[in-house]
């Protein structure tokens, strides 16, 4: 049983600016329903007790808590700015 049609391969293609040759959607057609048949298979499997993940690994955020610190003057921050203006770093434009 034929799960995706040569014409929707070529109607895909054409979407994306692609040109198959014959052949090429016939091959096309043929990986693609293996590909179906593979998920087919997986639906198959009990998973009832598996709870749903994101990720195989467990991944945490390992960011470190916002905590408050004194930080630069204004004065300071400017100290190595290469030209400045009314208190801000001036830079080369960058639209006109």
């Amino acid at each position: 049983m034929e799960r995706i049609t040569k014409s929707q391969i070529k109607h895909v293609a054409h979407l994306a600016r692609l040109e198959f040759s014959d052949h090429e959607v016939e091959m096309f057609s043929e990986q693609l329903d293996q590909i179906i048949n593979f998920a087919e298979q997986l639906n198959e499997l009990d998973t009832d007790n598996v709870v749903p993940t994101s990720h195989v690994f467990d991944v945490r955020n390992v960011l470190r808590e916002d905590e408050v610190k004194p930080s630069l003057s204004q004065e300071e921050a400017l100290e190595n700015a290469p030209a400045q203006k009314d208190g801000q770093m001036k830079i080369p434009t960058v639209f006109e």
